[in-house]
């Protein structure tokens, strides 16, 4: 079994139906759902700002490449398109932990390259799982201490809404 810390972000046609097909993907594999946070759009392109939300996911069937899989086919099926870096994008799904695994693949690396950058990947993460750590530079860090390294400008970027992915 593989448990898994997928990040999830949309800023283009309806980005809280797009969460929501990750989340209606999941099914029973969702073990945890963030709330919804709106964010400004990362990486200086100009765009409309971002719905993010963190999950947590576990699966006896998938490693951590079979993750990647499932969220580029998630990502296909809601028509995303890589034309620009940092750009606008209908549905994004980033592996940012996958059982604390350290890779260097460029297909996979992990955990994810910059999320100890990213108030938007860790607030919500935080919210699912307080005690979560992220492996930077060799050691695994409370992701509340990455968290509060950040400017806090990036932190108070992330803005919760009202809006819920898991239908109560």
């Amino acid at each position: 079994m593989s448990r898994a810390v997928l990040s999830i972000g949309s800023n283009l046609g309806d980005p809280f139906e797009n969460l929501r097909s990750v989340v209606d993907a999941l099914g029973d594999r969702l073990v945890a759902v963030s709330g919804v946070y709106a964010t400004a759009p990362w990486g200086g392109v100009e765009q409309q700002d971002f719905l993010n939300a963190t999950l947590i996911a576990d699966d006896p069937e998938l490693d951590c490449r079979g993750w990647l899989r499932f969220g580029q086919e998630l990502e296909a099926a809601a028509d995303r398109v890589r034309e620009q870096r940092w750009g606008p994008r209908s549905l994004d799904v980033d592996v940012v932990d996958c059982d604390g695994l350290v890779s260097a693949d460029p297909e996979l690396t992990l955990p994810h390259p910059r999320a100890h950058e990213r108030a938007f990947v860790l607030v919500p993460w935080l919210e699912i799982d307080p005690d979560a750590t992220l492996t930077v530079r060799g050691a695994r860090v409370p992701a509340r201490e990455l968290l509060g390294d950040l400017d806090a400008t990036e932190r108070d970027g992330v803005r919760r809404t009202e809006l819920r992915l898991v239908r109560p």
